[in-house]
């Protein structure tokens, strides 16, 4: 099912500088003591999303967009260093998304409320990630699952990254995948005789597809000088099962009605640019470019602007302004004007030709020392509001909070 899920995201970039030792034999085993596992800190994160659009590819491309979501995710790092000072970290997370859809009401419009119109993701997930400061290299990996309504979902990934012995340059790979599993949950009008709804209520049965994505990510960082750093990333991604979504119409030129068909592969490929330069002690911009090419011959273009203002080491002020520009897939066009020679055909308007721009107003607050507001326990509090537009006519507003205890 077409989601739009809301989690927030904490990216620290560390560079440790820590001295190795020369020969292991200067080691003296006898002075030696257990380091037990300790907590590094514990993330909390809520956030409110709401959006309205005129596009519901529930109904062929026409129709409320209206939804609503509430996410948290609380995120616990645990941290120990063995003799060499050479550090195994543990991350476990676990969050959950409450929302309600209007359009997925619109599965089966004879009922007050269908199964579909609201619903509970969980996701839990659980990694491991070994640093080796006297090679400055980590390698990793981790776990997933989520479940909701109409999906299941079993993750997986491996990631390596490797410094120079200056931490002035970095190359990382990371290696994901995705096992999901679908129920093919059809329109009302649509389903064949005994076929179910989708509803735990509902005895009769309906299929499942599988839906496997896979994606390569590796970047390089290179700082230029003490005012700037570069970064190069590139995705290769690949999917296959499942892509269409089962309960979103299609209207064709004749009148005809049939659920949306697309292909069952997909490959992306998308390749960015990150600079952030120092303009002062107190002022940092980071810019971003993206360029995303895939298979269904839809290409995108994102340009990102965000100068942050540190009023001091601890307390900061920053504005994101996102431009997005996006060539519709081959397979799409809006209701009513696709011919029944088509072979693939959706009217979702995700996959249309738009231009879109999100706005984000952030404020971030740390006290290592004596806590937030007194509080001694949290370290950071961040607070970030967020409005994106589409020319199509979707509009949406996030709310987040992140609470950062040590």
């Amino acid at each position: 099912m077409k989601r739009i899920f809301i989690t927030g995201a904490l990216l620290t970039l560390i560079f440790n500088n820590a001295k190795a030792q020369d020969d292991k034999s200067e080691i003296d085993s006898s002075y030696y003591k257990n380091r037990k596992l300790k907590v590094e800190e514990v993330n909390f994160v809520t956030g409110y999303y709401t959006q309205n659009g005129n596009n519901s590819a529930v109904t062929g491309g026409i129709g409320s967009e209206h939804l609503t979501d509430v996410a948290t995710s609380i995120d616990l790092k645990l941290h120990k260093k063995n003799k060499r000072n050479n550090i195994h970290s543990f991350n476990f997370e676990l969050g959950v998304d409450v929302y309600s859809s209007a359009s997925s009401d619109k599965i089966d419009p004879t009922t007050i409320s269908s199964a579909s119109m609201g619903d509970v993701r969980v996701y839990p997930s659980a990694s491991y990630n070994y640093n080796n400061v006297e090679s400055n290299y980590n390698v990793g990996g981790g776990l997933s699952f989520s479940k909701e309504f109409d999906y299941t979902s079993y993750g997986s990934f491996l990631n390596y990254s490797k410094a120079s012995k200056d931490n002035n340059r970095e190359i990382s790979l990371k290696f994901n995948v995705f096992f999901d599993t679908w129920k093919v949950i059809l329109p009302l009008e649509l389903r064949p005789p005994g076929y179910g709804s989708g509803s735990e209520n509902d005895k009769n049965l309906v299929d499942n597809k599988p839906r496997n994505s896979y994606n390569l990510s590796s970047s390089f960082s290179q700082v230029i000088n003490k005012n700037i750093q570069l970064s190069f990333l590139m995705d290769l991604g690949y999917q296959e099962g499942l892509l269409g979504t089962s309960f979103q119409r299609v209207y064709f030129d004749n009148g005809m009605e049939r659920i949306e068909k697309l292909p069952s592969t997909r490959i992306k490929l998308p390749a960015g640019l990150r600079a952030n330069i120092f303009l002062s002690d107190n002022i940092v911009l980071r810019t971003f470019y993206r360029y995303y090419t895939d298979s269904w011959k839809v290409n995108a273009n994102t340009i990102s602007i965000e100068p942050v203002y540190k009023i001091s080491a601890f307390t900061s002020f920053g504005l994101l302004l996102r431009i997005h520009h996006q060539n519709q897939a081959e397979y799409f066009k809006p209701i009513s004007q696709h011919s029944k020679t088509d072979e693939f055909y959706t009217s979702d308007f995700d996959l249309s030709t738009f231009d879109s721009n999100l706005i984000v107003a952030n404020a971030r607050f740390s006290a290592p020392n004596d806590g937030v507001l007194g509080l001694k326990k949290i370290n950071t509090v961040e607070l970030r509001y967020g409005f994106y537009h589409r020319v199509t006519g979707l509009s949406s507003h996030i709310i987040t909070l992140l609470l950062k205890f040590k």
